[in-house]
């Protein structure tokens, strides 16, 4: 509802290779998820936007962030 969550989920997307996975695989499940996981509000049309969001895109900027940045994919 904020948009604090908006960047929160966003940042979650491109440091986190477990929710960048989920997300390429099925976009709307994986946001749900993550807002709830991360108790996130986002109001529908932040929910559109974020849905929008291209994997392609969250694969660039992860791939240009310092890797001390990046939550590698592990076993959850």
């Amino acid at each position: 509802m904020s948009q604090a969550h908006v960047e929160q989920v966003i940042g979650r997307l491109a440091t986190d290779e477990h929710w960048r996975a989920r997300y390429k695989q099925a976009r709307a499940e994986a946001l749900d998820a993550l807002t709830t996981e991360a108790a996130l509000e986002v109001t529908p049309t932040e929910r559109r936007a974020l849905l929008e969001l291209p994997p392609e895109a969250l694969d660039r900027f992860a791939g240009a962030l310092d890797p001390r940045l990046q939550r590698l994919g592990v076993t959850r």
